[in-house]
């Protein structure tokens, strides 16, 4: 189950990646790595969601690409930083860790 978790995990790295792309893509290799991340992040989200819940999946998914994009435009691109943005971004980190915290693990049906 960890794996699926781990899947998650790199899927909303690369969500992040494609989203500051389609912002600051300015050349014919910059829109190929976004769009190779946007592919890639979606096809790790499609294998995830063959054993995890779907909006459980969902949901942690948009709450990494979420908080780590607007972290990622504070950080790298200067976007202004405001404590209010912050306590959002922790208040929805807390809901994505109490959703993978609460989801249980099917059970597996026969010997596979």
């Amino acid at each position: 189950m960890k794996r699926y978790w781990n899947l998650i995990w790199v899927a909303g790295l690369l969500e992040i990646g494609w989203v500051i792309g389609l912002k600051h893509s300015h050349d014919v290799w910059s829109w190929a790595g976004t769009g190779f991340a946007l592919i890639m992040s979606m096809y790790l989200l499609i294998l995830a969601t063959k054993k995890l819940p779907v909006g459980t999946a969902y949901a942690v998914f948009t709450g990494i690409g979420t908080a780590g994009t607007v972290i990622a435009e504070m950080v790298l691109f200067g976007e202004p930083f405001r404590i209010m943005k912050l306590l959002l971004i922790l208040l929805l980190l807390s809901g994505v860790i109490g959703l993978k915290i609460v989801t249980v693990e099917p059970q597996t049906k026969g010997v596979q």
